[in-house]
């Protein structure tokens, strides 16, 4: 210790205790602490576990697929804690995610995005594409469009974005004719009745499936196709994944606008689009039939403007 004089010959041995006491204290102090480091190191482990991954909360429709747990698996590695968040329907992930309850979401296309947006005043924007699918349309009565008669009644999705693409298949079809021939805006209102062929009745998507037995026919999202026990290619119609008017329809993940550039999320977005595991499954789920696309997010961004303008300019 400094400035401790030496011991001499003549130093009464009674002085050494507390010339020790000292030292003894210290090596007990310096074991401690590094027991205590040593522990700590034992408990935290390595930079990829514990406390080093940063935690996100998923919000989707349809949890239980089975490549979400693979995309959870493949985020850990890239020091993601990934928690995937269910919603029972379509209207729940998007103002959970303007409140804060959970970080991203990916479960909608641009138009719906864009009309949640107009209606509610917000801003959530796309940070990456996954895919697009076609919407089919599917009869538990009829096995072609040709069966359906007139009068028959046939069901769509009751949000405005798929019931606009719905009415698109169903006019494609031949079964409606659309007065002003058809837009992302289209609704039951601009069915010219008759020129057309069916009766259409709009009820909530994931109910569209459970309507079939009364009904010659209804448009299912894929999300609740094979939840019904149905199968993709069962439909007896379906619309062009791959027409460049489709652009709007492309799945996106979303996220706040202050949060658009985060690392974290963009990794996310990195896992799901460059995982051989991840994309498997998707098409898995989707029988095949999923396009699967890396879409710039400039391009998506310019998309989502457009059809908000749209929206708006027509009150």
């Amino acid at each position: 210790m400094k400035g401790t004089p030496p011991v001499s010959e003549n130093s009464p041995l009674i002085e050494a205790p507390k010339r020790r006491g000292p030292a003894i204290a210290l090596a007990v102090a310096v074991l401690l602490v590094v027991g205590a480091l040593v522990a700590f190191a034992l408990t935290r482990g390595d930079d990829s576990a514990g406390d080093d991954l940063t935690k996100v909360k998923l919000g989707v429709v349809g949890a239980s697929d089975p490549y979400w747990k693979t995309l959870k698996d493949e985020a850990k590695d890239e020091g993601i804690d990934l928690e995937v968040v269910d919603f029972a329907d379509y209207p729940q992930p998007n103002p959970a995610l303007t409140e804060g309850e959970i970080d991203i979401n990916q479960f909608q296309h641009i138009v719906y995005l864009a009309d949640y947006n107009v209606a509610n005043d917000q801003d959530l924007t796309p940070i990456g594409s996954t895919a697009i699918y076609p919407l089919g349309l599917y009869s538990q009565k009829v096995d072609s469009v040709e069966d359906i008669k007139s009068g028959d009644t046939v069901v769509v999705p009751d949000d405005d974005s798929n019931q606009a693409r719905a009415l698109g298949i169903l006019q494609s079809a031949g079964l409606i004719k659309l007065k002003d021939g058809g837009s992302i805006f289209s609704t039951l209102a601009d069915i010219d009745k008759d020129a057309s062929k069916v009766k259409v009745k709009a009820i909530k998507a994931d109910l569209t499936p459970t309507s079939l037995p009364d009904v010659a026919a209804a448009i299912v999202n894929n999300d609740f196709v094979e939840k019904a026990g149905l199968k993709f290619e069962d439909a007896i119609a379906k619309d062009d994944p791959s027409d460049p008017n489709a652009v709007p329809y492309i799945n996106i993940f979303a996220v706040r606008a202050e949060d658009k550039d985060n690392k974290t999320y963009a990794k996310l977005v990195e896992v799901y689009q460059n995982s051989k595991k991840v994309q498997d499954g998707v098409q898995d789920i989707a029988a095949g039939t999923a396009e699967l696309l890396k879409t710039p997010v400039a391009d998506l961004e310019a998309s989502l403007a457009k059809v908000e303008a749209d929206t708006r300019a027509r009150g």
